[in-house]
């Protein structure tokens, strides 16, 4: 490769006269022919997905498109308060929020799963993997929800959809036991969460686990604007605002 060719790309491009995806014309190969989850999936993948594949990763990006006011959302939305003219920005705002606690957990537990879900004894991994994290003390990935305490009604759908898709691959059997292991080990009873279930559905599709976080984004992006939409019909941003202002209590450190 000489000097001049090193910047290149096989993701896009456009001239006066089309845009190219992937290798396929745009207008006349993938307008009208493949879903915008299909498409996802090729920019990821470099390939069309399977039916099972598209009904699989669909199901996780609706998953994952909302779960009400939670900080990402609010964040949204007091940003919108204070920049209107800026619905980027808004948007940003939200999609910032992702982290350890919100959305990031899709990535974590895959992550977390990588380690056991291709061992010779799978369950004997997860006892080692799941025993290290409650020995120092720290979360299992994918386990427990605030608001879910008893099921998360995603989890047993994502299974459901997994088994008819032929979808049900390592890393979804794999997180079944560890939440039986770390029962087990703790005495706790604590639901698959949504998050996690994506995760490991994701990575059973192909999807390499430091991408995760992105594909949780495509899909909270959705969630966000229809947030801004309301915010804009019925805002809530300033009246929150206010009613901090109004609880906040000023407490100086000792001079």
């Amino acid at each position: 490769m000489s000097d001049e060719e090193w910047i290149r790309t096989g993701v896009g491009a456009s001239d006066a006269d089309s845009i190219t995806l992937m290798g396929r014309d745009v207008a006349s190969e993938l307008m009208g022919k493949v879903t915008f989850t299909e498409l996802t999936f090729l920019l990821v993948q470099r390939r069309l997905p399977s039916a099972g594949e598209a009904r699989m990763l669909d199901a996780v990006l609706i998953s994952l498109a909302d779960h009400g006011l939670t900080p990402i959302a609010l964040a949204a939305r007091l940003t919108h308060t204070g920049a209107p003219d800026s619905l980027q920005g808004a948007m940003a705002a939200g999609l910032l929020g992702a982290g350890s606690v919100f959305l990031g957990v899709v990535e974590d537990t895959a992550r977390f799963l990588e380690g056991v879900a291709g061992a010779d004894d799978v369950r004997a991994a997860v006892e080692r993997a799941v025993g290290e994290r409650v020995d120092a003390g720290e979360r299992v990935p994918g386990l427990g929800h605030p608001v879910h305490k008893v099921q998360d009604p995603r989890t047993p759908r994502i299974y459901e959809l997994a088994e008819e898709t032929g979808q049900l691959g390592p890393n979804l059997a794999a997180l079944r036991i560890v939440a039986q292991v770390h029962e087990q080990r703790t005495g706790r009873t604590l639901p698959i969460n949504g998050a996690g279930v994506a995760g490991a559905a994701l990575a059973d599709i192909g999807f390499p686990a430091e991408l995760l976080r992105g594909i949780a984004l495509v899909a909270r992006t959705a969630g966000l604007l229809g947030h801004l939409a309301e915010e804009r019909e019925r805002p809530i941003g300033m009246g929150l605002y206010r009613e901090v202002d109004a609880r906040a209590v000023y407490d100086p450190p000792d001079a």
